[in-house]
């Protein structure tokens, strides 16, 4: 046993080492686990045009599960299990990428461009504990069971429907960019008449370097530079220039007065992104409750099915005893024949119920193994037991709260609520930004400019005079000096004619708007069932255990009393087997009654989104992978 163990802890300290090494700065070298993923950021400005690189997943299970196993067993409580699912449970594992996944709306809105959306759903990859179908309870989505949420599209009747969130006139690109061409053309062109330009082939040898700068910034207003430079030789006799050199520039600001005016129109995909990362930081939150809700009720489970199979371990020893005694008995000649076929049918009846029990807890132990590691790779941690060290000893129904203390929990604590209210906020955003684009486009327009010309005179050209400069520096300083300015102000207005695009999607905002509304009311009003649903059910579960454990008092008091009539001779010892049959059954009960009970009240956690605050559990650590130590 002892090389065995040593062999799994050695294989679980390679993993942990290597997890460690591969992740570098992103791991938390305690534990190895990943650590919240960011955004990558560089001051680097050649960095933007590289690709960036996410680490592998750590798959290697944290080093809080060595700490848990002595002789070859894994001896858990309720919080090393919740700890190790912070951990290691792969629900929250592929939960947490959706965190960076919102920051590269925010980095894309930024520069002008749509948001994606987020994803709010919960993952439900884990069986167990009535999700994923295995246990009571409904089934979970599936492995990566997120669904589109906040800022993306809905599932439509026929494919999918576009939601009119983020709405609004168009919006231009914040990222500076910069444009830059250079070139050289040779053209030869055969002419008709040598009078235009006294040659029978022109011939003209162009080079060209044009270079431009464009950006827009969120009040509405755009700028725009261009600058161009020409050089152009020519055979004709008749071109006083050659070669000709030409400059010239064009400064241009536009703003827009009404459609696209001011940051809220231009800044609202921006503020939707930031308000979507509030949602996935929500979302997480509901994740971990799910899961730590799901951890709970395996645990319970397993805790069940531990007793379960004691009490029927204790009912096929008391069986096996009472067959020896009826044989020993037969010998002497002191019970008939059918009394030791009797103890017989019953002894296989109850190694039946045993078998069924040991399998059920070997379930459960893959169960909650499966959902508190990484991977279960290595063979020996697959098939090592798990003994939960909590019971279930409740052995009088606690109070509860009023219920409208409750309800009143639920609709500040809930996850969902709150993503509803930042959810109404986005559609406010988007109903401003859909009246804004109502409006006809009013531009203000104006540019400055200048040019320049130079060079040598033609010597093929005779008499030819001019006063330009002969070199690309005089065409370049008249360009600037402002002896041939180029200037225009004026208005742009465009007036769509009946307008139907913009008027539909502004009254669809409108009509979205209002509809999330009722649904905001008609999730509270689920809350409030939920919560006395869940009140009610902890109330009845609380009764039957009541119930289960008087009737196991009087199956016990019966059994000892036949059993102490049997000792004096005045009993049989097939009464005695089935007095400790009905003990038995009642014992399991209990337990079934206890189990319910528990989970009942992990569901009022969950109903009053208090699920986090009564397991001590700290977001941070769910966020990082890795849970703290606890000060004595």
């Amino acid at each position: 046993m002892l090389c065995v163990y040593g062999m799994l802890t050695g294989n679980l300290r390679a993993q942990v080492r290597t997890s460690s090494q591969t992740q570098g700065s992103t791991t938390s070298p305690e534990s190895g686990v990943p650590l919240r993923f960011e955004m990558p950021k560089s001051h680097n400005p050649f960095n933007a045009y590289s690709p960036d690189s996410v680490p592998e997943p750590a798959l290697a299970n944290s080093a809080r599960l060595l700490e848990l196993i002595r002789d070859g067993k894994l001896y858990l409580s309720l919080k090393d299990a919740i700890d190790l699912a912070l951990e290691n449970n792969l629900d929250l594992a592929i939960a947490r990428y959706n965190l960076p996944i919102a920051d590269t709306d925010i980095l894309r809105t930024r520069a002008g461009g749509f948001f994606r959306g987020v994803n709010t759903g919960v993952v439900q990859g884990t069986p167990g504990g009535g999700v994923g179908g295995f246990g009571t309870g409904a089934p979970g989505a599936g492995a990566g069971g997120t669904s589109s949420g906040a800022g993306g599209a809905g599932a439509g009747a026929s494919g999918l429907v576009q939601s009119t969130l983020g709405t609004g006139t168009a919006v231009s690109s914040y990222d500076p960019a910069v444009t830059a061409s250079i070139g050289a053309e040779h053209q030869t062109t055969p002419l008709a008449n040598l009078k235009i330009y006294g040659v029978p082939s022109l011939q003209l040898n162009t080079g060209q370097t044009t270079f431009g700068y464009l950006q827009a910034f969120a009040t509405g207003t755009s700028v725009s530079f261009q600058f161009n430079n020409n050089r152009q030789s020519t055979n004709s006799p008749f071109l006083f220039l050659s070669p000709a050199t030409s400059s010239m520039f064009r400064f241009t600001i536009q703003q827009e007065l009404l459609a696209g005016f001011g940051f809220g129109p231009n800044l609202r995909y921006l503020r939707i992104a930031r308000n979507n990362k509030k949602i996935s930081d929500i979302a997480f939150k509901d994740q971990v409750i799910a899961t730590v809700t799901q951890i709970e009720n395996i645990y319970w489970d397993l805790v069940s099915a531990y007793e379960q199979t004691q009490v029927n371990e204790q009912s096929s020893a008391f069986a096996q005893q009472t067959l020896d005694n009826a044989r020993k008995q037969l010998k002497l000649e002191s019970i008939p024949e059918i009394d030791v076929m009797r103890a017989e049918a019953e002894l296989s009846k109850r190694d039946q119920d045993l078998t069924i029990a040991r399998t059920s807890l070997l379930l459960q132990e893959t169960l909650m193994k499966n959902a508190v590691t990484k991977n279960l790779s290595d063979p020996l941690l697959e098939a090592m037991p798990v003994i939960p060290t909590e019971s279930m000893q409740t052995d009088q129904t606690q109070a509860t709260s009023q219920i409208q203390d409750l309800i009143a929990q639920a609709l500040l604590h809930r996850p969902e609520l709150a993503e509803t209210d930042v959810d109404l906020v986005n559609r406010q955003i988007s109903r401003k930004a859909a009246r804004n684009a109502l409006l006809p486009s009013l531009s203000l327009v104006g540019f400055y400019g200048g040019s320049g010309l130079a060079g040598p005179l033609n010597p093929l050209c005779q008499g030819c005079t001019s006063s330009v400069p002969v070199d690309f520096a005089g065409a370049l300083g008249n360009t600037f000096n402002n002896t041939s300015p180029d200037y225009y102000i004026g208005l742009n207005l465009n007036i769509p004619i009946r307008n139907r695009v913009a008027k539909a999607d502004q009254f669809r905002s409108e009509l979205e708007y209002r509809q999330a509304e009722l649904r905001r009311e008609q999730l509270k009003k689920q809350v409030r069932i939920e919560v006395r649903n869940a009140q009610y059910a902890l109330e009845q579960t609380g009764a039957r255990v009541d119930a289960a454990r008087k009737a196991r008092d009087l199956a016990q008091r019966t059994f000892d009393i036949t059993k102490k009539e049997q000792e004096l001779g005045a009993g049989s010892s097939n009464q005695t087997l089935t007095a400790q049959r009905d003990l038995s059954l009642a014992e399991l009960d209990l337990v079934s009654a206890r189990t319910i009970h528990e989970k009942a009240k992990v569901e009022l956690d969950r109903a009053t989104g208090a699920t986090l605050e009564h397991n001590g559990i700290q977001i941070q650590d769910a966020l990082n992978g890795t849970v703290g130590t606890a000060s004595p």
